[in-house]
């Protein structure tokens, strides 16, 4: 009998003024994940307003005065998502050669985010 896999979602949140990564979470698609990308934002939090696609457990976390539901808003992070997939194999093959370990996964988006960000130069 084959393992399971289980999957991993990374979360990511983007400031659209600035086209900067904010923080991510790597987990599943479960309000408990949506909260701890919320407690990662600190003081982003006061932010005017959120923009989200239609997944429920957005609601759950965010303030609805400030919460924007629309595919319209995420341009931005989709455009990011894009570009991890592009950097970083292990996102875009099924292959033995990458690790999907949730700790490689995590220090590899940890170093593209700096670099994209302007923080380090590699």
């Amino acid at each position: 009998m084959l393992a399971q896999k289980k999957p991993c979602w990374v979360w990511t949140a983007v400031d659209r003024t600035n086209r900067r990564f904010i923080t991510f979470v790597c987990g599943d698609r479960t309000r408990q994940t949506a909260q701890q990308l919320w407690q990662q934002l600190g003081a982003q939090q006061q932010a005017p307003c959120f923009c989200t696609d239609y997944w429920k457990a957005y609601r759950c976390v965010l303030p609805q005065d400030r919460h924007l539901c629309s595919k319209k808003h995420t341009y931005t992070v989709e455009g990011y998502n894009c570009r991890i997939r592009h950097y970083l194999a292990r996102f875009h093959r099924k292959t033995l050669c990458y690790s999907k370990a949730v700790h490689m996964v995590e220090a590899s988006l940890k170093l593209l985010f700096l670099k994209l960000n302007g923080i380090i130069n590699i």
